[in-house]
């Protein structure tokens, strides 16, 4: 499979508590996050490792293929996570818009959505 983008970014929240939000996006239905486009799909879950990693299916129609990879180290305080999300795609690569799309719709998804559910 080939990288087709990765991001950082600091969690408020500690690995196990993104381990669940990431593994059960509906637990708290006051406060949804993964809110999909017409043109994605939700994903299942293909791989779990708790509270370290989650690696989800396809959010894309288009690209079944895709697959998206969390990390889920705990960052230098303590209380948080140091999460990256990687996607990764079969060859051959998608066209840069679509890549541009994908890569927009996870950091929409997790260093938006997810993150303003733990108050940030």
């Amino acid at each position: 499979m080939l990288e087709a983008g990765s991001r950082k970014r600091n969690q408020p929240a500690p690995p196990h508590v993104m381990f669940e939000a990431l593994t059960q996006p509906d637990r708290d239905p006051a406060r949804p996050w993964l809110e999909l486009l017409d043109d994605e799909q939700r994903p299942r879950l293909v791989e779990t490792s708790e509270p370290g990693l989650v690696v989800w299916s396809s959010l894309w129609i288009k690209r079944p293929d895709a697959i998206v990879r969390f990390d889920l180290p705990p960052d230098a305080s303590g209380y948080g996570t140091d999460l990256r999300w990687t996607l990764l795609v079969d060859e051959p690569m998608p066209d840069a818009s679509l890549v541009g799309h994908m890569r927009k719709r996870l950091n929409q998804l997790i260093n938006a959505n997810l993150r303003f559910t733990f108050g940030q």
